[in-house]
């Protein structure tokens, strides 16, 4: 079968894919022990089958070892690759950016404008007084003191208020 996919011959591929990729796969997940990985190494495996197998000579060894040391070598790479690739945990900074993505500053701009466009649907004093009470953190009290009408009344002020922005920003 080796020797008819060295010539192109897609059935024999197929056909070999069918009769080795169990075994094959075997060999790739016992070196690896990681499936995911395994599945990689024996995709990457029938590629080189499909585009060396014109190279294959038995030298008095079976198809098989041919196919299983070329399964096994793949394997090997794969995780002399990722334990190359591992630096110990506390010599590596921090290189995270908390920053906002591109996307999100687009999507927080829009939604800060749709905001501030309903905010400016509302009376001057009562725009006003939701800002103090959730953007600045100021107090009901305070509130009702600085505009100096009674608490409750600053109670409904930014409750209707609420009620508006909600129904201007649902739109």
């Amino acid at each position: 079968m080796i020797l008819q996919v060295g010539l192109g011959d897609r059935a024999a591929f197929s056909a070999l894919y069918d009769a080795t990729s169990a075994k094959l796969f075997g060999v790739c997940l016992r070196v690896l022990n990681n499936r995911a990985e395994a599945e990689d190494v024996l995709q990457n495996v029938f590629v080189k089958i499909w585009q060396k197998a014109n190279l294959y000579s038995a030298n008095g060894y079976s198809p098989m070892t041919w196919l299983i040391t070329l399964a096994r070598n793949a394997a090997i790479d794969k995780l002399r690759a990722r334990r190359g690739g591992t630096v110990d945990i506390d010599d590596v900074h921090d290189l995270s950016d908390d920053a906002p993505t591109p996307e999100a500053e687009a999507i927080a701009s829009s939604e800060r404008a749709r905001l501030n466009g309903c905010l400016d649907e509302l009376e001057a004093d009562k725009s006003e007084a939701v800002r103090r009470a959730y953007l600045d953190g100021d107090s009901y009290q305070d509130l009702a003191a600085r505009y100096d009408v009674p608490l409750n009344t600053m109670r409904t002020w930014l409750r209707r208020s609420l009620l508006k922005l909600r129904e201007c920003l649902s739109r």
